[in-house]
């Protein structure tokens, strides 16, 4: 099994803990296992975020001329592409001025950088030397401070215009969590797909179009949350009610996801197990029936996580997890969990 990461990118497009901002989500009360009586649109289409990288992450290694020589000082230290600079001499740094201004502050003397890489982190010393053109002090690195990404909408709530995606938590490489730097959420095209196969999962291809979905505003466990713009155009969008675990059963249902271009499809898969009680959003055991779906994308394929998953008429959940052994089949979050963080 695996999570179906959100798609990171750099200039090419191809997963999120925080504390929570603006305003939350609405609960479903899983006591009353009632359903809302306000409709929601049905999701389904893939949107791109821009996420920071959590510092200033390492994506090649030059040099620095000065005035007296050539120097590799990030090389010599033994720093790596991939790397990400947490902090310098313990000061957080989170984007590429704050490390520029670092730099600066050390004067050419030696510095202690706070480095990231698999997971750990290592105290890094390193002495910055004068660039004889900029007359900055540099350390001889090209870095980057955002990363930007795609993932479903799984649905829009029709009175306040709010939405959720992705239905997991969703994190870099080495599973730290990213938060949002820019809260511009835009429609994403998807121009491709690698397919599943048994040991790795597929994925999605898709590019940033520029037409603005909205504004993100909270990332959490469950989910990307934010609030569509009002100059979206919501009409081809179907609404329906939303319904909580206790109403799914083993049988057929559908999803909707974007495998090309921007406008979502109907694709059916069967429901395997419902496990309401699942302390990991594993709510649901899934398996994709759809010949055209399995054709296209072999099943599962990191991009859809956040697919609604609907079931007699009603929104129930969202697609999260592949299984790397058959990519057909994959766990699914009920509703009310991703409504009631």
């Amino acid at each position: 099994m695996r999570r179906l990461k959100f798609l990171l990118t750099a200039a090419l497009a191809a997963g999120i803990c925080g504390a929570a901002v603006g305003t939350a989500a609405p609960k479903i009360s899983k006591a009353s296992a009632a359903p809302t009586q306000c409709n929601y649109y049905i999701g389904g289409m893939t949107a791109g975020f821009n996420l920071s990288a959590g510092g200033t992450e390492i994506i090649g290694l030059n040099e620095v001329v000065a005035q007296d020589g050539v120097y590799r000082p990030a090389e010599k230290a033994g720093l790596r592409i991939g790397d990400c600079i947490c902090a310098v001499e313990g000061i957080a740094v989170k984007s590429i001025n704050d490390l520029n201004a670092a730099l600066e502050r050390s004067a050419g003397k030696e510095v202690t950088l706070t480095v990231r890489r698999n997971g750990d982190t290592a105290k890094v010393p390193i002495t910055p030397v004068k660039d004889k053109k900029s007359s900055r002090y540099k350390i001889g690195v090209l870095i980057r401070d955002t990363v930007s990404g795609i993932g479903t909408v799984t649905y829009i709530e029709k009175n306040s215009l709010r939405f959720a995606s992705l239905g997991h938590a969703v994190c870099d490489e080495d599973r730290n969590a990213l938060d949002i730097s820019d809260p511009k959420v835009t429609v994403c095209s998807i121009v491709g797909v690698n397919k599943g196969v048994r040991g790795k999962a597929g994925e999605l291809k898709g590019l940033f179009i520029g037409e603005e979905l909205g504004k993100a505003d909270r990332v959490c466990e469950t989910g990307l949350y934010g609030t569509v713009s009002k100059n979206y155009d919501l009409s081809r969008l179907e609404a329906v009610d939303i319904a909580p675990v206790s109403e799914a059963t083993i049988g057929k249902a559908i999803i909707y996801s974007t495998i090309d271009g921007t406008c979502p499809q109907k694709y059916e898969i069967n429901i395997a197990k419902v496990d309401a009680n699942n302390g990991e959003n594993k709510n649901f055991v899934i398996k994709v029936t759809d010949e055209k779906l399995i054709s296209e994308t072999g099943g599962i394929v990191q991009g859809m996580s956040g697919s609604p998953i609907i079931q007699n008429g009603k929104l129930i959940g969202a697609v999260t997890h592949v299984f790397l052994n058959d990519p057909t089949r994959g766990y699914g979050i009920a509703i009310e969990n991703m409504m009631g963080k």
